[in-house]
């Protein structure tokens, strides 16, 4: 195996690394901000009924 195609396995795999954290960021910020919304309306419909 030359140098040539270690260093592209290696940009590969930190471009995958990459992707695949940047995928779970945003699920994770989504269902944060779903969680968030679902209680900001529980508080006015609580609000709203008192």
């Amino acid at each position: 195996m030359d140098k040539k195609k270690l260093f592209l396995i290696i940009v590969s795999c930190i471009t995958a690394i990459a992707a695949a954290t940047a995928a779970a960021y945003c699920i994770i910020k989504r269902l944060e901000k779903k969680r968030r919304d679902e209680e900001e309306l529980q508080h006015y419909i609580d609000c709203a009924i008192e």
